[in-house]
């Protein structure tokens, strides 16, 4: 798998670079904006981690620029830009991914792995994770032996989760996902569907593979 770190501070993309090789990708860098958006449309990518604050360049044209010719190519913001505002901006540009500085490698190749495995998935009409089977054409559930009827939006939801297992996602990300930056950032819808998709997947014996990660954000943990 090859990656592109545009990133013009030289000892996070060094950092970055020496943490991805040791995983087995292929990484290059570029230092502005103008040479990471001429590498994201001319090279043989599977995934881009773009910094927002470029020179030459800025991130969130760079990111429209990759979004509009090359639609399929995941990307990954990686940013200091860490206000709701910033967010929403890069997610609705095409970010497939929003990470903020300072920020965890760990967590960082976490995502990474989980979109580089996205594609694959998409393709399938069928998605299983963490015990449930989702069949996105039919629209049936099922958790363990039992059938599962959710709502549209309780299935969206589920969905979301299903296509990042043991990934964390934030409050932000799954709204802009399965609701759209209409939203009030401050609803609390998020948490009420989660309750909902926990009560009707969960009994006494088997409880909901949803997780809360306090202060982070949910988890569906797939093991």
């Amino acid at each position: 798998m090859r990656i592109l770190v545009v990133e013009d501070e030289s000892a996070i993309a060094d950092f970055i670079q020496r943490g991805l090789e040791a995983e087995g990708y292929v990484v290059a860098c570029a230092g502005d904006g103008i040479e990471g958006e001429r590498q994201a449309l001319a090279g043989d990518l599977d995934l881009v981690i773009l910094d927002m604050m470029l020179p030459g360049r800025d991130g969130l044209t760079v990111l429209r620029n990759i979004r509009r010719e090359r639609p399929n190519l995941p990307v990954v913001v990686l940013t200091a830009r860490d206000t709701v505002e910033d967010k929403v901006a890069g997610l609705d540009s095409g970010a497939t991914d929003y990470v903020t500085k300072p920020f965890s490698f760990d967590e960082l190749t976490a995502r990474v792995r989980a979109h580089l495995r996205r594609p694959a998935q998409l393709e399938s009409t069928m998605l299983a994770a963490g015990g449930i089977e989702m069949d996105l054409l039919s629209r049936d559930v099922r958790f363990g032996d039992r059938s599962v009827r959710l709502s549209a939006r309780e299935f969206d939801l589920l969905a979301y989760f299903m296509r990042h297992p043991n990934q964390v996602l934030s409050r932000e990300q799954i709204l802009s996902a399965v609701w759209g930056y209409d939203f009030d950032p401050r609803t609390n819808v998020v948490e009420v569907y989660i309750g909902y998709l926990r009560r009707k997947l969960g009994s006494d014996e088997r409880p909901a593979p949803i997780e809360t990660m306090r202060s982070v954000g949910y988890r569906l943990v797939d093991r």
